[in-house]
């Protein structure tokens, strides 16, 4: 009754936001159409050309591999940018982001079978879990439960109806928010203008009952054009129980003058996801407190909580507004709002890897569970500008603007009386808020073929928390008004300079330093388990990235990146025992490689032809991360930082039709590396406790095959083609194993 009241309450709130945007949308709509039908005074003046980034699901232009210096409000000169543009592969399937980060150096997944959730890392900053480093943006608009607060990833738009993902390193805490590990946007689709009326649907079966379906429909009528999709994933993945997940989602954007001087976007996104937690598993032998042992060797598919779930529901509409004043001045403006929520039910009582044999002493004789509820109100603004200006016989840009970001965060726990209850007396309770503001500015100035950006971003955070129940070990409690209040405030003003200097035919060389910050979440401030604590002088941990590469596309055929970086972090969050606190610093440098060719535009090439003329493409890519990660001082001095491994090698090919298809073959090649910073040193004897995890290589298969010109399609793929046995993520309550081979297979219908 109380979650369909709270289900209720939030869905009102995000309809009510909705409709205060779509009437304003539709009011410049009535307002622009009004005028249309007036007689012309006199005639209509040439507006200047609109460049559109945006693609719709029909379209198949694949984008350079590397961001342009200057597009729309921001500056990506003199920083290292990776375009990953999914119409250059076969469809994805299941989300499976191995084959998304295929062409992309570094980032490291910590892999779930599970869809609802996004575990992602960069360079060994952090814990990949639920991606907390990692600046993630839908559209340019932060998508984290909380953006400071809580920046973790329980939803990301699904991989078909993204266009295409960008990845900025070093600089992008400058351009997007603080996180150290850089910043990933997903570009989604937009509504198709060339027809009032399209329609897509992809049905899609696989291995443990896997079901996959998203259904579109788009188009564009004068002004307007719409796009709305639903997509639904569902499964039992392939542990014995409680491993299933079933994921809802869909979006609704609706367009207002694409190719005119102001654009409006009004967008609303709904997802829905259940999955069950099975829990970990054990590499020792022995069953502590009597227990019975489940061992990774004996059998990776078991499972040790056959009641743990997550559920999550997200709702939040947006509206975006894009003005060009004149053909050198533009601004963008976007504001989003909504609601989250994320409860979970796990069983207490339960050791590494094992599962109790005898019930605690509960009344009834019945193990417990405890309910963690954490719900988040929130509402943001991000407005940008660029201007354009002419100075020393050289054009120069400068763009500006602000962030705000606002959330009332309800947290609290309650225990369970049986390991399925729903409800029960409360434990925790706590009122969470985050009021955040940060004002920028990049200008890039153009000397010739140098380009030079300073860049400023000054933050200010505020975050507090009122605990108004506490009672982690004992019996149920009765809120108070306050019981305890923790707030603080922060302005933390960051810097970045990038260089850039212009070869020629196609070859660039690029340089960026920069600050990034990450600061105290609310559960480093207040900890979720009984047993933890807090470092009462715990510091927000600050970084300085510097990089220093050579790229360019000096061929059609021919796409190369190269760098080195060094990140220095201090004041790193981690954990020493059971107590959350700085850890010291870490210095993280190594070598990025990158190379793409396509192998028929090369002989074209030789041969005289002309590359690109032909329908048919194959393109061999690879790319590596050589990484060496210490701890260079505080309690950890001389180890290595989580997912931190030497070295991270990706390399496929891909056999590309305009008339037939794409076939792509895949390789994911992971170094053995530690899960958590202390290196085992502080675990107990519990040989996977210690939290190592030794290196892996995975093989991937996909196709999309046109069965029937551009109306059906054939999408087929084997994931871990070689049946890897492997992990990726280990946690505290033990082992979490990968996928071994698995398989689907569908049809994608346009009309």
């Amino acid at each position: 009754m109380r979650q369909s009241k709270i289900r209720s309450f939030a869905l009102r709130h995000a309809l009510i936001t909705a409709s205060l945007m779509s009437s304003v949308l539709l009011a410049k709509v009535a307002s622009a159409q009004t005028a249309t039908n007036r007689p012309a005074a006199k005639e209509p003046v040439k507006l200047p050309t609109v460049v559109v980034t945006g693609e719709s699901q029909a379209d198949a232009t694949v984008q350079p591999t590397f961001l342009p210096a200057v597009e729309g409000t921001r500056i990506y000169s003199g920083k290292k940018t990776t375009v990953i543009d999914f119409d250059a592969m076969p469809l994805i399937q299941s989300d499976n982001y191995r084959q998304a980060f295929t062409k992309t150096p570094g980032l490291i997944v910590s892999e779930m079978p599970n869809p609802a959730f996004l575990n992602l890392g960069s360079r060994g900053i952090g814990d990949p879990h639920e991606s907390q480093d990692l600046m993630v943006l839908r559209d340019r608009i932060p998508f984290a439960m909380d953006m400071i607060g809580y920046p973790t990833v329980y939803y990301a738009p699904p991989l078909t109806s993204v266009d295409r993902l960008e990845f900025v390193r070093g600089g992008a805490s400058l351009l997007f928010g603080p996180q150290p590990a850089g910043a990933l946007n997903y570009v989604t689709h937009q509504p198709r203008r060339d027809r009032a009326f399209a329609a897509r649907t992809d049905q899609v079966f696989g291995s443990d009952n896997l079901y996959s379906t998203y259904t579109s429909v788009e188009g564009t009528s004068g002004r307007v054009g719409y796009l709305a999709y639903v997509d639904h994933r569902q499964g039992d993945s392939f542990r014995d129980v409680n491993s299933d997940f079933r994921v809802t989602g869909g979006t609704f954007k609706l367009v207002l003058d694409a190719d005119r001087e102001t654009r409006w976007t009004l967008g609303f996104d709904a997802f829905n996801g259940d999955s069950g937690e099975p829990g970990g598993l054990t590499l020792g032998t022995a069953a502590p407190l009597g227990g019975s042992v489940f061992n990774y060797s004996a059998n990776r598919n078991a499972t040790q909580h056959a009641f743990d779930r997550v559920r999550v529901e997200r709702y939040a509409p947006s509206l975006t507004v894009e003005h060009d004043f004149s053909p050198t001045t533009r601004a963008e403006a976007r504001v989003w709002g909504g609601y989250s929520r994320r409860f979970s039910r796990r069983e207490t009582d339960v050791g590494f890897g094992t599962q109790a044999a005898v019930p605690v002493a509960d009344a009834d004789g019945n193990r417990d569970n405890l309910l963690t509820e954490h719900q988040y109100y929130f509402s943001g603004t991000d407005v940008r500008a660029r201007h354009d200006w002419t100075a020393w016989e050289n054009d120069h840009t400068l763009t500006a603007g602000f962030t705000t970001y606002y959330s009332d965060a309800p947290f609290s726990v309650r225990r369970g009386e049986t390991v399925t209850a729903e409800d029960g007396a409360l434990r925790l309770q706590s009122r969470r808020g985050t009021v955040y503001g940060a004002i920028f500015a990049e200008n890039k100035f153009t000397f010739s073929k140098l380009s030079i950006v300073p860049a400023i971003r000054v933050e200010t955070i505020h975050q507090n928390i009122t605990e108004l129940a506490n009672n982690g070990t004992g019996e149920a409690v009765t809120p108070k008004a306050v019981l305890s209040r923790d707030s603080y405030v922060e302005v933390v003003p960051l810097l970045a300079l990038g260089l850039a200097y212009d070869f020629g035919r196609g070859h660039e060389a690029y340089a960026n330093v920069s600050q990034g910050y990450k600061a105290k979440t609310f559960t480093d401030a207040v900890p979720l388990g009984t047993a933890d604590t807090v470092s009462a002088n715990l510091e927000a941990a600050r970084s300085w990235t510097y990089e220093l590469g050579l790229r360019g596309a000096p061929q059609p055929w021919l796409t190369y990146d190269v760098s080195v970086f060094r990140i220095d972090y201090d004041n790193r969050f981690g954990r020493v025992g059971a107590n959350i606190q700085n850890v010291g610093r870490s210095i993280n440098q190594g070598l990025d490689l990158a190379l793409e060719v396509d192998l028929i535009g090369l002989y074209d090439a030789r041969t005289g032809g002309q590359p690109g003329e032909r329908d048919l493409a194959l393109n061999l890519h690879g790319n590596v991360e050589f990484l060496d990660a210490r701890f260079e001082s505080g309690p950890l001095t001389g180890l290595t930082p989580q997912y931190a491994p030497d070295h991270l090698v990706r390399v496929g090919a891909t056999l590309h039709s305009k008339r037939w298809g794409r076939v792509g073959l895949m390789g994911t090649f992971v170094d053995s590396h530690w899960a958590n910073d202390n290196n085992g040193l502080f675990a107990p004897a519990n040989p996977a406790s210690s939290g190592f995890i030794p290196a892996y290589m995975v093989w991937d298969l996909s196709a999309e095959v046109r069965l029937y010109k551009d109306s059906v399609s054939l999408l087929a793929g084997i994931n871990n083609l070689l049946g890897e046995d492997y992990f990726s993520r280990v946690r505290a309550d033990g082992i979490q194993p990968a996928y071994g081979r698995n398989f689907y297979a569908g049809l994608s219908v346009r009309f």
